[in-house]
């Protein structure tokens, strides 16, 4: 029986090189303009440009930092909810449930307001709260997403690995988790880019995000439409730009199985 492990050329497709690439330069170009092209638009845009330009900052950054402990938060999850362990699948388990089971914005703000009540001493800065609020809940749909991977891969590779004497660490590392982490991947690129619109939410708690530069502007000027248009459109861009990259990621592990 053939057992699939990490592909020999990784960075063989030229082309998702040149796409993931050509998203990032793209992107910081965009971030690094954005403030100069909204200037150039009349009220109330242009001048509250740099506003705009500063939380499309702060967004992206939230997205970034919450998504990448979220995959490792999901990843944990997902290797506790398989565990042969009792407690540790209960753990996980629990930890799925609630997280999967409240609305996001509750969670954010029991992370700022609860939790240093909770927890002396965890009286995190709006940003470091909106952060573990989002890593939490993205962590806990990524965890379901790798489970449904690890479930995925035929119990016979792992048995053909154990028959060629590779031990149980080495055909988890080697065999199982990289296929695992091929068929979720989608998911996972999924929740990433959804990420960066629940982000927004991190308005309730203070951070002056995207979407909280947008409300406190159409707050002042009385022009909604502009306003929250602009907000939409940087948005639109900032996951365009996102997915694009995205695609290119999971072109590069030939997801779909296309490349021979």
């Amino acid at each position: 029986m053939l057992i699939s492990v990490w592909p020999n050329h990784w960075g063989r497709p030229a082309r998702s090189n040149a796409t993931m690439a050509a998203a990032a330069v793209v992107l910081m170009l965009t971030l690094a303009s954005l403030s100069t092209l909204l200037s150039w638009l009349p009220e109330p845009i242009g001048p509250n440009a740099a506003q705009f330009s500063q939380g499309a900052r702060t967004t992206l950054w939230l997205t970034l930092w919450s998504g990448s402990i979220g995959v490792v938060l999901g990843v944990v999850a997902a290797l506790g909810r398989t565990s042969r362990h009792l407690v540790l699948r209960q753990i996980a388990s629990f930890y799925i449930w609630v997280i999967r089971g409240t609305p996001l914005l509750v969670q954010v703000l029991f992370v700022y307001f609860a939790l240093p009540v909770l927890v002396p001493g965890m009286d995190l800065p709006d940003f470091a709260s909106a952060v573990v609020a989002l890593s939490l809940n993205v962590g806990a749909y990524n965890a379901e997403a790798v489970r449904a991977g690890l479930l995925a891969i035929p119990r016979g590779q792992t048995e053909a690995a154990r028959a060629l004497g590779l031990g149980r660490h080495h055909v988890f590392m080697d065999v199982v988790f990289p296929q695992a982490f091929k068929i979720s991947l989608p998911a996972l690129v999924s929740n990433f880019v959804a990420l960066m619109k629940d982000s927004s939410l991190a308005y309730a708690i203070g951070v002056v995000e995207l979407t909280n530069v947008g409300n406190r502007i159409q707050a002042q000027t009385f022009q909604p439409i502009p306003t929250l248009a602009t907000t939409a459109c940087i948005y639109l861009l900032l996951t365009t730009l996102m997915t694009q990259f995205s695609n290119a990621i999971e072109y590069k592990v030939d997801v779909e199985g296309r490349q021979k």
